[in-house]
């Protein structure tokens, strides 16, 4: 899409213009389907890597400009977040050494990247969710400033008709307001591509739909967001949500999100899909139209089919159709966006060895494999793998009910073996690769859950903040040696760093599990709360959770002091006691900011306030962390 002209704000004629545009595209392939243009009897893979650039504090950097500026390499490409990038990795014949060449192109691709970056001041981290992203990361500020960016966020926020309500529940439970798409910009993938010819569309991407669910569950890499622990693979609720255009309003009325595995299995073309994702959902955005692609199919030549190109890039299956050009010839291609980015390369190429390998195999043993599953079983399949990882039970062919790790270990390793072997594929590579995922089966360590035993090794120590730098140093030290995940160590708390990556801003260590309480609450309960939850302030809220006071032990002793205690038989109220509109701080703020405005104001405590909205709170104790470590370091030197 061209970045120049992409626009959202369209007219009528404009929107008409496109439809009309549109449809011709999807007239056009259709003729290539029936005259037999495109391209067939051809295997070719590819991948998109997508990326997070990372500061020395661990943090997302956003400078995603700066470094492609110093890269200056047209593979390399713009994400939603200035910190993200993607880089396009080359077609590949599907055969002979194809998985070990893109493993070593994918390894000086990322060194290139990698060089550019730190030469800005950063460095490149693959992994499905950043663990150290915040909220405050996704301002609109932190947006790529490209028209095609902020056209999709007009034209999304334009459907929707308010702020994203995102609600994600796992271990721990994920309830978050956004005004923006920007909660996409959280998500990073390895999305790997296989060419299919035009007749056998069909029945292969249907192949790749029924293996979506145990592909997905043995490859999971992001089970954290926001510090909150939610599905093995929360990249799938969240970018579902995201994009989300429907409203609450919607529960009487059946409609599909533009985030969706689909809705059935394909009978007989991809014209199919295109044909039910025009008719789903409107369009958000477009460009200027080409040149009719009937002119160019009559002088034998492959249309570029713009429109449909555009469209199709707003609709995302996870499991997308798509069409391109190559050296002058039109063809189609399976995208596979089921995968995280990482843990290492080598998982990568083990994950898309293992989804090429059954596609082959399956497609095999099956004509159609919509007679041996139910396309509702495949869906279901899918959705409890990114809920619950290897830990899943899947409906497999004919209804039978089969754990993923006996599923993935007994039958689909072998299955990916004989179809590697069957396309041609060197044994040594499918020796390296689908002993990856043996291994990581086995012991059921995926990326995923390698996260989570490292938070319980680190439950003890340190703050959230710290355990999340502790993860992303971890996982960016551990790609460097190039060892694959389920052999890796678990994140120690050390790897964090020292203060100045832990404490650089508020929001990195205050408390945010609170207690609180009412204005026309009784002191009494303050008084147990104090003593109960052994803290010395207790923030005062109304019920949209806005900040109206704060009460402190010092008041509760002055209180006892005077004797007003028992004055009342039902008790003062908080708010006669209470601080009103009392001091504040944002996430945001740096630590040296708040402490100095504890100091100026001669408070102990600072309650963290984000939109008019209670947050978090800091007191003296959390700047004793610092003061120690300051110490210690002194005492060293």
């Amino acid at each position: 899409m061209s970045e120049r002209t992409a626009s959202s704000k369209l007219t009528g004629e404009q929107l008409r213009r496109f439809m009309r545009d549109l449809l011709n595209d999807l007239r056009a392939l259709e003729t290539m389907l029936e005259e037999g243009r495109i391209e067939s009897g051809v295997r070719r893979i590819g991948a998109e890597q997508e990326m997070f650039l990372i500061d020395s504090s661990w943090r997302p950097a956003p400078k995603a400009l700066e470094v492609l500026e110093k890269i200056d390499d047209g593979r390399f490409t713009t994400e939603l977040g200035l910190f993200n990038l993607e880089v396009n990795l080359d077609p590949l014949k599907f055969g002979g050494d194809c998985l070990s060449r893109m493993e070593r192109q994918l390894d000086e691709l990322l060194e290139k990247g990698r060089q550019a970056a730190r030469a800005v001041g950063a460095d490149i981290l693959l992994v499905g969710i950043l663990p150290t992203l915040r909220k405050s990361d996704l301002e609109i500020e932190n947006m790529t400033p490209m028209p095609r960016y902020h056209a999709l966020n007009d034209a999304m926020n334009a459907l929707r008709g308010g702020a994203y309500d995102f609600h994600i529940r796992g271990i721990d439970e994920l309830i978050v307001r956004h005004d923006s798409v920007m909660l996409e910009a959280c998500n990073a993938s390895f999305q790997v591509h296989f060419q299919v010819g035009g007749s056998e569309f069909a029945r292969l991407y249907n192949i790749a739909q029924a293996v979506a669910g145990p592909v997905l569950a043995v490859s999971t890499f992001s089970p954290l967001l926001f510090g909150r622990r939610l599905w093995r693979e929360t990249r799938i609720a969240l970018f579902q949500q995201s994009v989300d255009t429907r409203s609450s309003q919607d529960h009487l009325r059946e409609r599909s999100p533009r985030v969706s595995f689909g809705r059935s299995w394909v009978d007989r073309s991809v014209v199919e899909l295109y044909k039910e994702d025009i008719a789903r959902f409107r369009a958000l955005i477009a460009t200027e139209p080409e040149e009719d692609p009937f002119l160019r199919l009559a002088r034998g030549e492959a249309p570029e089919l713009k429109a449909l190109r555009l469209h199709n890039g707003t609709v995302y299956r996870w499991n997308r159709p798509c069409y391109g050009v190559m050296d002058g010839v039109p063809h189609l291609r399976i995208e596979n966006r089921v995968f995280p980015a990482g843990p290492t390369n080598r998982d990568e190429i083990a994950n898309a060895a293992l989804w090429y390998g059954l596609i082959a195999e399956l497609a095999n043993e099956h004509e159609d494999i919509g007679q041996v599953m139910m396309f509702e079983h495949a869906l279901e399949n899918f959705e409890t793998a990114a809920r619950h990882g290897l830990g899943a039970e899947f409906t497999w062919l004919g209804g039978e009910q089969i754990r993923a790790q006996k599923l993935i270990l007994e039958r689909l390793i072998p299955c990916a073996r004989r179809g590697l072997q069957r396309s041609g594929i060197d044994a040594e590579d499918i020796d390296r690769y689908l002993g990856v995922i043996e291994g990581r089966v086995s012991s059921r360590m995926t990326g995923s859950r390698w996260v989570l035993a490292s938070l319980d090794a680190m439950k003890d120590g340190g703050t959230a903040g710290e355990r999340a730098n502790a993860l992303t140093a971890a996982i960016f030290n551990r790609q460097q040696e190039a060892v694959p995940a389920h052999e890796w160590p678990c994140a120690r708390l050390e790897e964090a760093g020292g203060w100045k990556n832990n404490y650089l801003k508020v929001e990195q260590y205050m408390t945010t599990d609170l207690y609180t309480v009412h204005g026309d609450e009784p002191i009494d309960l303050v008084a147990n709360l104090m003593q109960w939850q052994k803290i010395r302030h207790v923030p005062v809220e109304d019920n949209q959770h806005r900040l109206i006071g704060l009460v402190s032990y010092r008041h509760l002793l002055r209180l006892l002091a005077s004797g007003a205690l028992a004055d009342r038989e039902s008790g003062i109220p908080v708010s006669e006691i209470m601080t009103k509109d009392p001091v504040t701080a944002y996430p945001e703020m740096s630590t040296l900011e708040a402490t100095q405005l504890m100091k100026e104001k001669k408070v102990a405590c600072l309650p963290v306030v984000k939109d008019g909205r209670l947050v978090g709170i800091v007191t003296e104790r959390d700047f004793m962390v610092i003061a120690r470590e300051l110490l210690e370091q002194r005492l060293r030197e």
